[in-house]
């Protein structure tokens, strides 16, 4: 989510008039801005795109609900010592949160463990262990509406007769410190973006916020039909037209198990009944192909944690084979590849297939990956209920991603085209009567470099080194991983380092290169790569030869209130996955809206930006998703491209003799063997053609006129990405919820009656 402070009083209208109150105080509010702690509680892009769902879903008029983990330690804090990354606690809550109220009295008891007893009046899940689900509610305002939402994060908390109710009464101190067990399941965020790790404490995190959510809903639900929550049996019949749920993809899966244990085991539900509402409740977005990152929970853990849940598990995927087998009669192949448990070494379950299977809607996040995930991944489904599956590009909250961290920006444009804008981002198409205004250019130009200066003052400031704000500001931020490829800008710093050295007289644009990002603890490669930037940055940055032409930077601890500094100050995004493996992207779309270009690779959403954009204004090479295909097929080898490019030849074999690592020359062995060996995303064969396309760059960047208007184009055709589009079509394809634009009352002046009614809608 970031920081809250700044979004909340653009949302309410209020930032002028807090500036100036806070300034008649004496005080300054961008100082009072940066001693508030972001809150850090996912790992990357998933979790960013549902901040900014929210945030559109509130100023859409949607009643709509977050729900999540109150995480008492986030995202670790990345420290940079010697050029490793060394990983701190996020103890993000130390001074308190004042945006967020505990709810004691809606707190909800958790099961785990324990057994089940199956009877003629059905199943029951007994001996269980029981923890806690305290939520606190954080407010989000919608943009200048009224309307303010709810997000809930659940905290556990160890039941007050935690073990000592049973024989432990010998020893009450240690049972009361073993409370701690129970509450370690909200303790920490696991680390990693993009991989799959099986441990027992992440699945009950994954149980734990889905059990808690569903209680709160049903007795939502069960509230708004009879103003109490009554003993009387409910009717679950209207449950899918008043309640729809979003699976932010498969990490929340255990909810279709558990919401079929309520119907069936205590609603006392028939199985064929239980199961159309579940389907029509729930729906799933994919957002990875990797299949690292696809989730294979290991059935004898699961049997442990969850018995019933594995049941119910076995009893969705029986009739779903069932019915599998009736349309395609002795395809043995096929109900192996279809099935939620994969058989072979320890039995899994496949929770995308599961997710598939129990949802009315799939959506991938750009056109490519939904075609991907049509095509490819789960192309079995597909065949069997093609309009089960869908498309809903990404988008950004423009409050947050231009307002709010480009307030110069955001004012020159509404001078052009007015303030409309920033609730219906599509009017951004009125940029392009400005295209060729002298003026405009020049305005353009001059707020991003005073963004520049702003960021060149930072770095100064933070890191001690002088940076060239004229100088081409080169910006790859992400989290760190091998298919996102930063070895692949680092071997382009490699070769324009050689070649200043080679010719120094020869005229070079002058660049400064950021690369930031977060590698997961246990990440060897990633944080190899993460040593080798430094290693080479140091290198760079101390070479009278190269001077102000050329300096690299490694921005420790990227996060929401960096990237809001970084992107506004940005001339080059760097987009440059190996094609059909970023899903989506939605830094792409934030360079773009802040007046950045891109170099990137036909992946993810770059395809639709270029669409949007024309490729002509988008700096587009490498091989597309069919090329890497072929390349697969006819086997990649590295040694090919090394043995043909020089300059690629001469920047491997500096980084394997030691010349960034004098004193440990074998120090990036694992690095040059794995580009050599088992690149998966196949750097080398893209080198020359990013090489190639960064000359362009550079030639364009000398011409500062056809770069700004470039920058112009680019941002009239951001209106896409706003996550306010993303919003209004998951609404009407997925939940079937209309938005309202009716600006609700302020609570200090009275309502007629007649506004107080509003018609029975879905909550999301």
């Amino acid at each position: 989510m970031g920081r809250t402070l700044q979004n909340t009083m653009i949302n309410l209208g209020l930032q002028n008039a807090c500036d100036e109150a806070v300034y008649q105080l004496g005080l300054d509010m961008e100082e009072l801005e940066e001693i508030e702690e972001d809150a850090g509680l996912g790992n990357g892009g998933l979790g960013r795109l549902a901040a900014c769902f929210l945030d559109s879903m509130a100023t859409l008029g949607l009643a709509a609900y977050g729900y999540g983990i109150r995480y008492e330690y986030g995202i670790f804090n990345q420290k940079i010592r010697d050029g490793w990354q060394v990983e701190e606690a996020d103890d993000w809550l130390r001074h308190g949160n004042p945006w967020e109220k505990a709810r004691p009295e809606y707190m909800l008891p958790v099961h785990f463990y324990g057994r089940v007893e199956h009877s003629a009046s059905g199943a029951k899940w007994i001996d269980t262990q029981v923890v806690l689900a305290l939520p606190y509610d954080t407010p989000v305002p919608g943009y200048m509406n009224n309307t303010v939402n709810t997000m809930r994060l659940w905290s556990a908390r160890a039941p007050n007769d935690f073990n000592l109710r049973d024989f432990n009464v010998g020893d009450y101190i240690q049972a009361v410190l073993d409370r701690n067990l129970a509450e370690n399941i909200s303790r920490v965020l696991y680390p990693n973006d993009n991989f799959f790790e099986g441990k027992e404490l992440r699945l009950k995190q994954e149980y734990f916020v889905v059990a808690a959510t569903l209680q709160d809903i049903i007795r939502r639900f069960k509230a708004s039909k009879f103003g109490s929550t009554d003993s009387v049996r409910t009717v679950f019949d209207s449950f899918p037209d008043q309640v729809a749920i979003q699976l932010n993809d498969t990490h929340p899966a255990m909810a279709i198990p558990e919401l079929m244990r309520i119907f069936v085991d205590i609603e006392k539900l028939p199985w064929d009944k239980a199961w159309d509402i579940t389907k029509r409740t729930f729906a799933y977005t994919n957002h990875t192909v990797l299949p690292e990152a696809l989730e294979r929970w290991p059935v004898d853990l699961v049997e442990k944690l969850l018995p019933r849940h594995l049941q119910i598990i076995y009893e969705i995927n029986q009739r779903h084979l069932d019915h599998i087998a009736s349309l395609f009669p002795n395809d043995m192949e096929r109900l192996r590849r279809m099935s939620l448990i994969e058989e072979g070494g320890t039995k899994r379950i496949n929770m995308a297939h599961l997710c598939i299977v129990g949802s009315h809607a799939v959506n991938g996040v750009a056109k490519i990956h939904s075609e991907i995930v049509k095509t490819q991944v789960f192309e079995d489904f597909a065949e069997l209920e093609p309009e089960k599956f869908q498309n809903k590009t990404n988008g950004i909250t423009p409050r947050r991603w231009l307002l709010l961290c480009n307030p110069g920006l955001a004012e020159l444009i509404a001078e052009k085209i007015g303030e409309d804008y920033v609730r219906d981002l599509s009017q951004l198409t009125k940029l392009h009567e400005f295209v060729d205004d002298d003026l405009f250019i020049r305005e353009v130009a001059k707020v991003k470099q005073e963004n520049k200066v702003k960021f060149a003052l930072y770095l100064e400031k933070e890191y001690k080194v002088k940076i060239n704000p004229s100088s081409m500001f080169d910006v790859h931020v992400k989290r760190i991983h091998e298919y996102k490829r930063q070895l692949m800008n680092c071997l382009h710093i490699i070769t324009m380092y050689n070649r200043i050295r080679r010719d120094p007289a020869k005229l070079f644009v002058p660049r400064t290169v950021i690369i930031g990002g977060k590698a997961a603890p246990g990440y060897h490669m990633a944080k190899m790569i993460i040593k080798l930037i430094n290693a080479v940055a140091q290198v760079v940055n101390n070479d009278p030869m190269v001077g102000s032409k050329l300096k690299v930077i490694f921005l420790e601890n990227y996060r929401v209130s960096l990237a809001e500094k970084v992107i506004p100050a940005t001339d080059l995004s760097e987009q440059i996955s190996t094609a059909g493996t970023e899903a989506s992207g939605t830094g792409n779309m934030k360079f773009m809206l802040n007046g950045a270009l891109t170099i990137g690779t036909m992946d993810g959403a770059n395809v639709e930006m270029a669409e949007e954009a024309g490729e002509e204004n988008l700096f587009i090479f490498g091989m597309r998703v069919e090329d890497v295909t072929e390349l697969d097929k006819k086997g990649y080898n590295a040694q090919l491209y090394y043995d043909r490019l020089p300059e690629l030849k001469q920047a491997i074999d500096q980084i394997k003799s030691g010349f960034f690592s004098p004193k440990e020359p074998n120090l990036f062995n694992d690095v040059v063997n794995m580009l050599f060996h088992h690149d998966r995303f196949k750097v080398f064969a893209d080198y020359e053609a990013y090489v190639k396309c960064q000359e362009k760059v550079s030639e364009l960047y000398l011409n500062s006129k056809a770069w700004t208007k470039k920058v112009i184009r680019n941002i009239a055709a951001a209106g896409k990405f706003s996550s306010d589009r993303t919003i209004k079509e998951y609404a009407r394809d997925i939940w079937h919820v209309e938005p309202s634009d009716l600006k609700i009352p302020p609570p200090n002046e009275p309502r007629d009656a007649g506004q107080d009614k509003t018609p029975n809608g879905t909550a999301a």
